[in-house]
């Protein structure tokens, strides 16, 4: 991928660097009617001349995270909007859907039925039902290839220069259904990893371990020496989380095996990680550690508040978790006991010397956040205008820093936040505040700025997360495929059932309720509920994709 510009140059991430260690629906008549408007699964007729107006308004369906509701209702109400807002003339009538992640996919179903649909709806496109192909099919949203060349020049050049990206966010019928959130730069795109106690390390002369057979070496030391030195045998060595090895963007450990517990590819070749013998090593070690007592004895009930009070009560060695979001967040709360120590060590492998053939990635594109336009819009091509100014120079400002005076100045060139994010007033976390004022990690069709990125990161722990955890290789990734609409259904009909039977026997098989010797049959039930045909419909997508 070509080197691209996100609000600030390579220089300033580097100096920023430096310095740091010395992101329901509306009624139709609420949209701005225009001549201009388009026809289900076919882009507006435009003059040619590239010319249009911003929306006088325009009603936008999209999440409200988790962030931002802690001191928001609304995204209006964010600095950058409300800035954008000055700049365009354009008023944004945002609608967000409530509950949980199932409610949100519900309520984003029986709006898209009901066809009463926004001007533009912000989510992760790849994984709606039947996929992005089937919504222009079906005249949910439109293709936007030829808005995109007449009314988009910001977001057109970047594409022009990063083919991969164009490549990327396109079906397989060469369709581009959304404007992307895009993280363009590495160190943006790993943010969670295995994270040990670095003073119970150093209190057993011990180094960071860098492979599986270390790991066990490590642990059982942390279960038999007394690191935190109270005299009491009540460390836990580690905290596993099954839920996070059978997520496909965290891959917890098991990447040690040369494997990923579900899709993976190997040279072109779609595999099935629970199919294959080294899954059952990968269970087999996971069980003796638990008969060892290596594993938290409550893994399968522990939940956040439990694993924070673990951390927090100096019992707990190891675990995964975010660079931001756990090694920040811990290192704040423990910082009246000098003691406390972490270290973001390596992905382990089962070889000294290698690399884990996989850890956490987001892909440069990972779907998630990306705003498309519906059918409903009369105005497709002033919309389009609108959005392209999240890839312009001042738009990518306002979305990653916010409002320049208010939460960043400029310090030696580079943006930098104020004490209003860094210190807030009103006592909100970082990213709390942040949401105050901007998009960044939260998400949206833009592009994140690494340097925005870095300066969530406090402590030097945190960048060493970074630099450790993307050492694993990764290239058995799947890549952000598209399915069809057919292939879709049929892959979400098998992979409930799947991951209904597997999320239940895996715990059993690491408890030792179900006895290893039984693998095989998990293997046959796993054909039976139609495994090779899920491998069969991700190969086909995966031989769409490489052959754009």
């Amino acid at each position: 991928m070509k080197k691209w510009k996100a609000g600030m140059s390579l220089a300033m991430s580097a100096a920023l660097t430096a310095t740091m260690l010395a992101a329901c629906s509306n009624d139709n008549a609420n949209s701005n009617n225009s001549e201009a408007s388009a026809k289900p699964g076919e882009s507006a007729q435009t003059d040619g001349k590239g010319e249009a107006s911003y929306p006088d308004k325009l009603s936008y369906w999209v999440e409200l995270d988790g962030d931002s509701a802690a001191s928001l209702t609304n995204f209006d109400e964010v600095g950058a909007y409300k800035e954008l807002e000055k700049m365009t003339g354009t008023k944004v009538e945002f609608k967000h859907p409530g509950g949980d992640s199932a409610q949100v996919k519900e309520q984003f179903n029986l709006m898209v039925a009901s066809g009463n649909l926004p001007d533009v709806i912000q989510t992760n496109w790849l994984t709606v039902p039947r996929g992005p192909q089937n919504a222009i099919k079906e005249g949910t949203i439109i293709r936007l290839n030829e808005l995109i060349d007449e009314y988009a020049p910001n977001f057109k050049a970047f594409l022009e220069e990063n083919p991969d990206i164009a490549n990327m966010i396109k079906t397989d019928d060469g369709d581009i259904y959304a404007f992307p959130f895009i993280r363009g730069d590495d160190r943006l795109k790993v943010y969670y990893g295995p994270i040990m106690r670095e003073d119970w390390l150093e209190k057993l002369h011990l180094e960071q371990p860098t492979t599986i057979e270390e790991w066990e070496q490590v642990l059982t030391a942390f279960l038999n020496d007394d690191p935190n030195g109270n005299g009491k045998k009540d460390e836990v060595p580690f905290l596993l989380e099954t839920g996070s090895v059978r997520n496909e963007s965290l891959n917890q450990l098991i990447g040690g095996w040369g494997i990923l517990s579900k899709f993976y590819q190997v040279d072109g070749v779609v595999k099935y990680g629970e199919l294959q013998p080294e899954y059952k090593d990968f269970i087999s070690t996971l069980n003796d550690w638990y008969n060892k007592g290596l594993i938290d004895k409550d893994f399968p009930a522990v939940d956040g508040k439990l694993k924070d009070a673990k951390i927090t009560g100096n019992t707990l060695g190891a675990f995964y978790g975010f660079a931001s979001g756990s090694i920040g967040k811990y290192m704040d709360l423990m910082k009246d006991d000098p003691s406390f120590k972490l270290a973001p060590v390596v992905n382990p492998s089962l070889q000294e010397g290698e690399n884990a053939a996989a850890g956490q990635i987001s892909a440069t594109y990972p779907g998630e956040h990306s705003a498309a336009i519906t059918t409903a819009a009369k105005n497709p091509e002033q919309i389009v205008k609108w959005l392209d100014l999240g890839y312009s120079e001042e738009g990518s400002m306002l979305f990653n820093f916010g409002i320049e005076g208010e939460s960043y100045t400029m310090v030696d060139g580079v943006p930098t936040y104020t004490d209003v994010i860094t210190n807030n007033p009103d006592g909100l976390a970082f990213k709390q505040a942040q949401a105050r004022y901007m998009r960044t990690h939260f998400g949206g069709p833009f592009n994140q700025d690494v340097g925005s990125f870095l300066q969530q990161m406090r402590y030097p722990e945190q960048l060493t997360a970074i630099e450790n955890w993307s050492k694993a290789d990764n290239t058995i990734q799947l890549p952000p495929v598209t399915l069809t609409a057919e292939e879709s259904g049929e892959l979400a009909s098998i992979m409930n059932d799947i991951n209904t039977y597997s999320d239940e026997l895996i715990i059993k098989f690491i408890l030792g309720v179900e006895p290893l010797t039984e693998f095989s049959k998990y293997v046959d039930n796993l054909k039976t509920f139609g495994i090779d045909k899920a491998i069969a419909i991700e190969q086909a997508a995966l031989d769409r994709y490489n052959n754009r």
